[in-house]
């Protein structure tokens, strides 16, 4: 018999999401507006001069609520921008994404399989069809208008997927478990599943230079994970098993995609908050 599907690949959902709300768009969250702003005190003209970055949310949930993990907002608010939530399932979302400075692609549930040519798993988990069609739209957008963007975890399999490429359905029954990238025994609990390991990066990378690093241990937190790079993508940073823990895009000016988790360590881990500083920045400078 075959485990209960995970909860996917969130921190712990004991934490109060920021900006949970249902589908008729009744805010479930006192302090969220049309934007999240770190401060409720500024002017105006304060507000419109901070980047407007967009965050893709989880699909509903059992109390039919989008919801997202508060990390990801704290990260891009300490960076110094403003956030609006980006729900799956509703009007245009690349007409969505030339109203914003920026995106983060955020991570969840598993892409399907059926949309890169892979075949069915017992632990395939959280399909989303609206979610898939969504962002799959605005990754290409985002390649086409050259917006600033941060994939993570989902988000980086989303945009080698929309660029044709594919991906390990269960990394485990490709690469083993000498590298975990998730706790296996703690997700079949109910329990959050991130841990730590090692990531090598390419030294003139994007990624590197942005962190200031080329060796660092960040949370992970999935068992997808690229396997042909979709067109135009390189691979610069990669786990000891041999993993792509991140990509890059040739093309584009300023579009970062890693595997792991930084929202999750961001607030104690200055390589991991460089990745939100540096996509604002590249926001500000495009407005």
């Amino acid at each position: 018999m075959s485990p209960p599907p995970p909860p996917g690949d969130r921190p712990d959902p004991t934490n109060a999401p920021i900006g949970a709300f249902d589908q008729s768009g009744r805010a479930n969250a006192p302090n969220l507006g049309a934007t999240a702003n770190s401060s409720g005190d500024e002017s105006s003209t304060n507000r419109r001069q901070r980047p407007l970055i967009g965050i893709t949310t989880y699909p509903p949930n059992d109390r039919d609520r989008f919801d997202l993990p508060a990390e990801y907002v704290a990260s891009v608010r300490r960076a110094g921008a403003d956030v609006i939530l980006v729900p799956p399932g509703g009007g245009d979302p690349a007409a969505l994404l030339d109203r914003l400075d920026g995106l983060v692609l955020s991570g969840g549930g598993d892409v399907d399989p059926a949309l890169f040519g892979g075949g069915p798993h017992e632990t395939v988990y959280s399909l989303h069809p609206d979610r898939d069609r969504d962002e799959l739209v605005m990754a290409r957008r985002v390649l086409e208008t050259e917006l600033a963007t941060l994939a993570i975890c989902r988000g980086s399999q989303v945009l080698n997927v929309a660029l044709g490429g594919t991906l390990h359905v269960h990394l485990p029954d490709v690469v083993g478990e000498t590298v975990v990238h998730r706790d296996e025994p703690a997700i079949r609990q109910g329990m959050p599943g991130p841990l730590p390991h090692d990531v090598t990066v390419e030294p003139d990378s994007l990624v590197a230079k942005i962190m200031e690093a080329e060796h660092v241990a960040p949370m992970s937190w999935h068992h997808q994970a690229v396997d042909r790079l979709g067109e135009g993508l390189r691979a610069v940073a990669w786990a000891p098993d041999g993993t792509i823990e991140a990509t890059q895009h040739e093309a584009h000016p300023w579009l970062a995609s890693v595997q792991w988790h930084p929202e999750l360590t961001a607030d104690r881990d200055l390589t991991q908050q460089r990745l939100f500083d540096a996509l604002v920045r590249a926001a500000q400078e495009g407005m």
